[in-house]
C-alpha cells in the first residue's frame, strides 16, 4: 500500500485484513468494475468467475495482481445450458424471451443465441476457493437469485452486494427486481443506491429517431445493497471497516462510511477525532464520483 496523508481513508480505516471481493460474471465488457480503487490502493482482493471462454481468457491474461479468476458457472449446483449470444453480455443460463426482446430496439439481434453449451454450475457456498466473502458483485443475466439462495452461508458475513436487477424480463422465467429484493432483504441487506440504470428505445423507434429519448423503457439497473444501517451496532469490527472502505472507495457514499467510523469510535476502536478527520478527508477530495 502506498503511503497516505494523515486523515486519509487509509489512516482512518486501514490496517485490517483485505476486503474479500467475489465477482460473479466478471466479463470485462463494461470496463473497470467499481471496486478497482480498492484493489489499486491495496485494500482488497478479488476472486472472479466467468464461464465464457473468450471472456475468461481475457481475464486470465491480466497476470499477477490482487485478483484470481476461475472459469466456473455459479448457480444452483445443477446441470444447465449456457446460451451464448451475438453480444457477449447477453449470455445466460436462461432462454431469451423473444416476445419481450422484440419490444426493444436491436435487442432481438444482440440476444440471438449462437450456441448452447451444457454446463455444470457450482453453488456459491460450495466453492472451496472462497474462504471469506465481504463484498459481492454479480451480473449473470437472470441467474442472480439462484446464487443468492445457494450462497446464504457466505453471504451471512458479507456487508455489500452490487447486483444487476431486471425490470423487463429479457429471458423466460427471469426473476425480477422484486424477487431479488425480497431475497436480499431476507438475508439482512437493504437497497442503498442505484449504481447505474439502463433504459432503451421501444421498437420500432431507432437510435437516430428524434423520438428515441422520449420512447424509452426501463430495462435493468445495478443496485447496491448494504447491511441494514439501522443495525450497525450488530456488525463486527471487520464488517464495519470493510463496509466503510467499500462505500467510500467504490461508490463515494460517504454517509455510510461516516456511520461506520462513528460506530468504531463509540466502541473505542478508533480515536475520538476519527469522524472529524474523515470529514476533512472527504472535504479535501471534493464531490463524490457519480
Amino acid at each position: 500500500m502506498t503511503s497516505s496523508p494523515p486523515g486519509s481513508i487509509a489512516h482512518v480505516l486501514g490496517g485490517r485484513r483485505p476486503v474479500e471481493i467475489v465477482d460473479v460474471g466478471a466479463n470485462p465488457i463494461d470496463g473497470e468494475p467499481p471496486y478497482t480503487p480498492l484493489l489499486e490502493q491495496g485494500f482488497a482482493r478479488v476472486t472472479g468467475f466467468e464461464p465464457q471462454e473468450s471472456a475468461y481468457a481475457e481475464l486470465a491474461a491480466r497476470g499477477e495482481g490482487p485478483h484470481r479468476y476461475l472459469p466456473y458457472a455459479v448457480g444452483d449446483g445443477g446441470e444447465h445450458v449456457l446460451r451464448l449470444c451475438t453480444e457477449s453480455g447477453f449470455a445466460s443460463m436462461l432462454e431469451p424471451d423473444r416476445g419481450q426482446l422484440e419490444l426493444l430496439t436491436d435487442f432481438p439481434r444482440m440476444a440471438a443465441v449462437t450456441a448452447r453449451v451444457p454446463m455444470a454450475t457450482r453453488r456459491l457456498d460450495d466453492i472451496v476457493e472462497i474462504e471469506h466473502l465481504d463484498y459481492l458483485k454479480i451480473d449473470i443475466q437472470g441467474g442472480e437469485l439462484d446464487v443468492f439462495r445457494h450462497g446464504r452461508r457466505l453471504l451471512a458475513s458479507a456487508v455489500a452486494v452490487q447486483t444487476e436487477v431486471g425490470f423487463t424480463r429479457l429471458y423466460e422465467d427471469q426473476p425480477t427486481f422484486a424477487d431479488l429484493d425480497l431475497e436480499l432483504r431476507a438475508q439482512g441487506f437493504v437497497p442503498h443506491c442505484f449504481v447505474t440504470t439502463k433504459t432503451w428505445p421501444l421498437a420500432p423507434v431507432q437510435w437516430a429517431d428524434p423520438l428515441q429519448e422520449r420512447a424509452r423503457q426501463l430495462v435493468e439497473a445495478d443496485v447496491l445493497y448494504v447491511r441494514d444501517l439501522a443495525r450497525v451496532d450488530e456488525l463486527s469490527e471487520d464488517q464495519l471497516h470493510h463496509l466503510g472502505l467499500v462505500c467510500d472507495l467504490a461508490y463515494g457514499s460517504y454517509g455510510v462510511t461516516l456511520l461506520c467510523v462513528g460506530e468504531l469510535v463509540r466502541r473505542g476502536v478508533l480515536a475520538p477525532d476519527s469522524m472529524q478527520r474523515y470529514r476533512e478527508h472527504v472535504t479535501a477530495r471534493g464531490p463524490a464520483p457519480r
